[in-house]
């Protein structure tokens, strides 16, 4: 057995310790006794609190440890952890005096699955936006083959902005490029980004918007994976190409965009035509134009000789028929001529005024007058009546 208690010895010369007088010694002896170290244990009854700190406990088997990580840490997580998560985690150990409770203020904090929180956060998004349509490529708005207002919402101090101006500049002059500037990483990033976009319903004729940013790293380009961004993206009123870093990221704003472009670059390119394309189109365009019109004409021309050779022929016919109609109506008044009946031995009589003698009483005794035959006229004379 060991030496017997001495009950007296551990006594403090002003008398029994008080209970904070223990925690705090004891406070100190573990934080000076166990230096920050990793931990690694199963999450369990997480809670975030209004403040933005998160509590939770540690636990594997056998023991568990109080846990608390604030929310000047916690912030640059994508999402909590949820409760049965592995996870290293990072911290002081410490002892929360007020509860006489063994604790550790964790600093860091690691999933154990592959892609960690990141990947977690990413996934849930993902899911809740299919599961509203977002992702449909059937939704995806084409982009304007000559737009002539362009909206950039990116940060107006980064090389992107740069890349997209001078695309922009040389491809499709004609473009008016309106900045509408925002935070793209960082603290308050997410809220800026959503504003700007709302402002793209504010701009008159507005064709389509780029949103997005130069390279980083998976924390400068976590912004681009917010489910309340990608939502802001889907409703935009134009078509929106999204180009967040580079062609080996991909985010929830890429997915959810009518356009993904692997760069700002690439991004200014799709939103552009290149004018010496639409030049050449152009020319070819009126090459094309001046030989259908030749051809139409030459088509028309030969139509309208058709049309006359048939007119023509149409107007001889008629002049025939006509004529046929002619010569047999010609012959039928000739044939019921005066003349003609003179001709078969009749003669016509008329006085020296012209008038046709045509009774007996018309001609007394005496009575001169001309008499008519086929070949001419003979003066003649009543003898007697």
């Amino acid at each position: 057995m060991g030496a017997p208690l001495d009950l007296f010895a551990a006594v403090a010369p002003e008398g029994a310790w008080t209970v904070s007088e223990v925690t705090r010694r004891a406070r100190a002896v573990v934080e000076v006794g166990l230096p920050p170290l990793w931990v690694r244990g199963e999450i369990s009854g997480f809670k975030a609190w209004q403040s933005g700190h998160w509590y939770f406990a540690l636990r594997d088997r056998t023991s568990q440890i109080r846990c608390v990580m604030f929310q000047k840490d916690n912030r640059r997580l994508p999402a909590p952890p949820p409760d049965g998560m592995q996870v290293f985690v990072f911290g002081r150990p410490t002892v929360w005096e007020e509860k006489g409770e063994l604790r550790l203020t964790v600093v860091e904090l690691l999933s154990t699955e592959r892609g960690g929180l990141w990947q977690l956060a990413f996934e849930r998004a993902r899911a809740a936006l299919a599961k509203d349509g977002l992702l449909d490529p059937a939704r995806k708005r084409p982009l304007p083959l000559h737009p002539q207002r362009i909206a950039v919402v990116t940060s107006p101090d980064g090389a992107a902005l740069q890349d997209i101006l001078a695309v922009a500049r040389r491809r499709w002059p004609l473009a008016e490029v309106l900045v509408v500037p925002t935070r793209v990483q960082g603290d308050g990033a997410e809220q800026s980004i959503c504003e700007a976009l709302a402002l793209l319903g504010r701009i008159e004729d507005l064709d389509v918007a780029i949103v997005g940013r130069g390279g980083g790293s998976r924390e400068d380009l976590w912004t681009f994976n917010s489910e309340r961004i990608a939502r802001a993206v889907a409703g935009a009123p134009v078509p929106v190409i999204s180009a967040v870093g580079h062609e080996t990221d991909v985010t929830l704003c890429d997915l959810v965009a009518d356009h993904r472009a692997p760069t700002p670059s690439a991004a200014a390119e799709a939103a552009t035509p290149d004018r010496s394309d639409v030049l050449a189109a152009l020319s070819n365009l009126g090459a094309r134009l001046a030989r259908g019109l030749a051809t139409r004409a030459e088509r028309t021309g030969q139509r309208l000789e058709r049309t006359f050779d048939r007119l023509a022929a149409a107007v001889t016919l008629r002049l025939e028929r006509d004529g046929h109609r002619l010569s047999a109506v010609s012959g039928r008044l000739d044939a019921l001529s005066p003349l003609k009946i003179l001709e078969r031995g009749y003669s016509l009589a008329r006085d020296a005024d012209g008038r046709v003698l045509k009774r007996v009483a018309q001609f007394p005794a005496g009575r001169t007058f001309r008499l008519r035959v086929s070949d001419g006229e003979v003066p003649a004379r009543v003898v007697a009546s």
